[in-house]
């Protein structure tokens, strides 16, 4: 079957998103200009979600969807989708445990992933994930039992596999790490992207618009305070701390964390973590409200990563996850309360996905550069280029 191409028509920009969770990704992307016309995911509250929120959704498990009975649903044909967005489950290369990779069972959806690409034939795709799959072994071998002499503990990292396939696909590929405080979202949370074009096409990852210093305050990182104040006695549905660690925590000042705890109480406060390396700064973590947000975790009550409201003794609310992750204040989340914060914890910041939207747009529509004979001022103009790459993320072409 001879496969559509449809980049000669500017006005399409249909999506299909895999993956979507709570779809801070597809909030994102649409606030850029684009058409989610279908999402999917597994959890049956992520689901709910989306179809709660007027989106239509694909409820089941990625490896058994047929990807011609995805585009039948749709009502696009190969080659036709302006894009395929979507985070394949990440647990499995997180910096935190074993991180065993594709041995996971999860670890091995982005495969799917890909064998939708392949089928579907979009003319750009966006994938994301947690840092750590950049450095994840493709086979997790302890280090006192790894042999040398071993092929299959040679192959490289999860990264260099998945590149590999995109290139047999022929998409081009650009990839990176990218902080989404550097986009305008008051939260540290750093995300791998990796953004490939069907059509050899000049994509790149999103130039940062917030920086921590700069003399205009609208580019400036925002903060907890920017985001949440006006929720601090309204806060809505809220977890709670057990009665042992809001005793403790009633001690910690703002932006402070077990470290700022009486001397004599932090023993028993850390419990077996005492011992223990590490910075272990969640531990009694209370927030500042004239920072950004550290990470939200998938629950703010758990010990090791605490997230305690500024100036009151209770955890974030499921609101305040929602404003911090840039949810509109109207989306509806389904399932209990521990659902929601998963769903919410588990999003892409909506900032950050509206600086990806943009990326790809204007590279669709040659947009995204002033061309000149030469960059004018050799010096000073390069470092400030070079600063703004380091500032958003780290750049790699495929």
């Amino acid at each position: 079957m001879d496969i559509l191409h449809f980049k000669d028509n500017a006005k399409n920009r249909d999506v299909i998103s895999l993956f979507s969770g709570a779809m801070g990704l597809d909030i994102g992307l649409s606030k850029a200009g684009l058409n989610i016309v279908v999402g999917q995911d597994f959890d049956a509250s992520c689901v709910a979600t989306m179809r709660e929120n007027g989106h239509k959704a694909l409820d089941g498990d990625i490896r058994n969807i047929n990807p011609a009975d995805l585009l039948e649903q749709t009502g696009l044909m190969q080659g036709e989708p302006f894009l395929i967005c979507g985070g394949p489950p990440c647990q499995p290369f997180s910096t935190a445990g074993k991180r065993l990779g594709i041995n996971d069972p999860r670890g091995s959806l982005f495969m799917d992933f890909i064998r939708m690409i392949n089928y579907i034939r979009p003319r750009f795709f966006v994938m994301e994930n947690v840092k750590g799959i950049m450095s994840a072994p493709l086979k997790h071998v302890p280090f006192d039992k790894r042999d040398k002499d071993d092929p299959e503990q040679q192959l490289g990292t999860v990264l260099d596999v998945i590149l590999s396939e995109f290139r047999k696909l022929g998409y081009k590929t650009v990839y990176g790490i990218l902080d989404a405080v550097n986009y305008g979202v008051p939260q540290f949370r750093e995300r791998f992207v990796l953004i490939g074009s069907r059509d050899n096409e000049d994509i790149f990852l999103p130039i940062p618009t917030h920086f921590q210093m700069h003399q205009d305050t609208g580019y400036r990182w925002r903060t907890l305070r920017d985001s949440i104040s006006d929720l601090e006695y309204d806060c809505g549905e809220c977890a709670a701390f057990s009665k042992d660690r809001l005793a403790f925590l009633r001690l910690i000042p703002e932006g402070g964390n077990w470290r700022n705890l009486p001397p004599e109480t932090i023993k028993e406060a850390m419990g077996g973590a005492y011992e223990s390396g590490g910075g272990k700064v969640g531990f009694y973590r209370r927030l500042s409200y004239d920072q950004p947000s550290p990470t939200l975790v998938t629950s703010p009550v758990q010990k090791a990563t605490m997230m305690c409201h500024p100036t009151q003794n209770r955890p974030l609310s499921i609101r305040e996850y929602a404003r911090i992750q840039q949810f509109p204040d109207d989306w509806i989340f389904m399932g209990t309360s521990a659902a929601k914060y998963r769903q919410i914890g588990n999003a892409v910041p909506v900032g950050l996905a509206l600086a990806i939207g943009k990326a790809v747009i204007s590279a669709a529509d040659q947009t995204a550069a002033i061309q000149t004979k030469r960059f004018r001022g050799t010096d000073i103009h390069q470092k400030l280029k070079k600063a703004i790459e380091i500032g958003g993320s780290c750049y790699a072409y495929k």
